[in-house]
């Protein structure tokens, strides 16, 4: 079995080991990103951890999207951005998982039709629960609310 990140991570989940830890889905995870290269990034990792969307079913599948789009509602919603960008590769980490991105009117010109990727992720502000544990409880309660 290929051991990835993802697969480390959605461990330490289920373990109660992981602070980024927003809500539990239907499908998975949902997790601030580290770091917080735009102010409200999360990821969503499916549970249990699948090599990419296709390895999912149909129904899994949907689910899955459904999540992301629902994390994705809850960060616009929360971060004030004026859309999210939302990235599923598996290139570097061969295993699913989503990332979603609150994108803002006030980031610099060259950024604003970038992918988030054109940020200098080593000056990214890295997670920690001090500068994200508003908006993950904020998230939380978003999430919880719209369950559907």
């Amino acid at each position: 079995m290929v051991t990835t990140a993802i697969h480390r991570r959605v461990a330490a989940l289920n373990a109660g080991e992981d602070p980024t830890v927003i809500a539990r889905l239907k499908s998975g995870w949902a997790v601030m990103g580290d770091p917080q290269v735009l102010a409200g990034y999360c990821l969503l990792l499916p549970d249990p951890v699948v090599p990419d969307l296709n390895a999912l079913a149909t129904l899994s599948q949907v689910a899955f999207l459904a999540d992301m789009a629902r994390l994705g509602d809850a960060v616009k919603s929360l971060t004030g951005a004026v859309r999210c960008n939302y990235a599923i590769f598996g290139n570097v980490e061969p295993a699913l998982h989503a990332h979603v991105f609150p994108r803002f009117t006030d980031e610099p010109d060259w950024a604003k039709t970038a992918n988030p990727w054109a940020y200098d992720w080593k000056q990214a502000i890295p997670y920690s629960q001090a500068n994200c544990r508003a908006l993950q409880a904020q998230l939380a309660q978003a999430l919880a609310l719209h369950h559907p």
